[in-house]
């Protein structure tokens, strides 16, 4: 926004003389948001956060191998954080454009349905989020081999490296506050990102299994709480924690546009297996207290 305008940046790129979103591939083992972060940084020198996903595009496209194939582009709305804004990798200009301006410079119609999106969220107000992300806890040593006290229980190789592959997806949604339970498991999960983030990892009793147990009640509290804050955050918790949580959560689903009878059962079924084990949901909040009401939602399954 600027001066109250709604404003998009768009790429040059020499290669193709063309105006489009800034795009580009999957590393390796990469995920989605993860890459849209670093390929946008990359092209454009800007850092953003990521907001709500927008219509992807669909096309075919030619292989190396010279046959045809499916090309997929996953897009998000984003808010600029910071950057140098240098231009480094396949683009030789960046222009912010209004909506008018950009649907003209844009020169491909199926980038277009973004454009279209993005107005269409603004109007009613779904547009600037933030991000309320539950995350279960990454796999532990099953309790069947641990004889201390289970709270100390802790994670097994693949958790630990599950732990290391969500930096860069929290990373990509700006997360700022962390609550965890107190339980190690889920302490070593948000661990690495608390780290490089610098962001502290707050414990909650009401967030471990036994302090569940002893009061119910404490986990929908402390998500309304965030709820009330409107902070960018991330709650990491346990299986049978979990109903507490997404009870709240249901309530302030608002689904709507093209995309929202996926999103809706994207988000049952998560709700329904209280997520797998290090998987983080990443709910998009439009607004806060008692106007906060999910307006969006991503699974990112490890």
């Amino acid at each position: 926004m600027r001066k109250g305008v709604l404003e998009v940046a768009l790429v040059h790129r020499p290669r193709y003389d063309d105006w489009s979103w800034a795009k580009g591939k999957l590393d390796p083992g990469e995920d989605w948001a993860t890459a849209a972060v670093r390929e946008t940084f990359e092209e454009t020198g800007l850092e953003v956060r990521l907001g709500p996903p927008l219509p992807e595009a669909r096309y075919l496209m030619l292989t190396k191998s010279g046959t045809r194939g499916d090309k997929v582009v996953h897009y998000w709305a984003a808010t600029v954080t910071g950057g140098h804004g240098r231009l480094e990798n396949e683009i030789d200009a960046v222009e912010w454009l209004d909506v008018a301006e950009a649907n003209i410079r844009l020169d491909y119609a199926h980038d277009r349905d973004q454009l279209r999106a993005l107005v269409r969220a603004h109007g009613e107000g779904t547009l600037e989020t933030w991000p309320l992300v539950v995350v279960r806890h990454a796999k532990s040593i099953p309790r069947s081999g641990w004889s201390g006290d289970d709270q100390q229980r802790p994670l097994d190789e693949r958790g630990t490296q599950r732990a290391k592959d969500l930096v860069p997806v929290l990373t990509a949604y700006g997360i700022t506050r962390l609550l965890t339970s107190p339980s190690v498991r889920c302490l070593d999960t948000i661990a690495p990102y608390a780290v490089q983030s610098g962001h502290d990892a707050r414990s909650r009793e009401g967030l471990s299994e036994e302090g569940h147990e002893a009061e119910p009640g404490r986990a929908g509290e402390l998500v309304e709480k965030l709820l009330e804050r409107g902070e960018p955050s991330a709650v990491c918790t346990h299986g049978p924690v979990m109903p507490a949580v997404m009870e709240v959560l249901t309530a302030r689903l608002h689904l709507d546009g093209g995309d929202a009878v996926a999103m809706l059962e994207r988000f049952v079924e998560a709700r329904d297996d209280n997520l797998d084990k290090g998987e983080a949901l990443v709910c998009h909040v439009a607004g806060v207290g008692a106007d906060a009401r999910i307006v969006a939602v991503e699974r990112h399954l490890p």
